[in-house]
């Protein structure tokens, strides 16, 4: 206890004052269009993240399913969700144009 008292006091002692920094804000978007682009992007690299994964672990599984039906259609199902998600992925800046000419930006 002795020791973490001595610690703190220390602390305390070489402490120097608080000064607050001005705050400088890096993600601010000058228009809605930006905002929406922002989107867009976000929208593809978690839709193509997801889709890596999802092709990685169908891959691993198809190899290891050793002829076993049921894990190869296991496999199959975890490609296909690949396989969706990379279109999905491709399809996000279609989907966010259409979702600019309904808002009108």
């Amino acid at each position: 206890m002795a020791v973490f008292a001595a610690v703190a006091l220390t602390a305390i002692a070489t402490a120097g004052t608080a000064a607050a920094e001005p705050v400088s804000v890096l993600a601010i978007a000058e228009s809605f269009d930006q905002v929406l682009d922002n989107i867009r992007n976000w929208l593809v690299g978690i839709l193509a993240g997801l889709a890596t994964v999802f092709l990685t672990i169908g891959g691993a599984r198809y190899v290891l399913a050793s002829g076993d039906p049921s894990e190869v259609e296991k496999s199959k199902t975890a490609l296909r969700a690949a396989c969706l998600g990379y279109g999905l992925a491709m399809l996000a800046p279609v989907i966010v144009a259409v979702l600019k000419s309904i808002v009108g930006a």
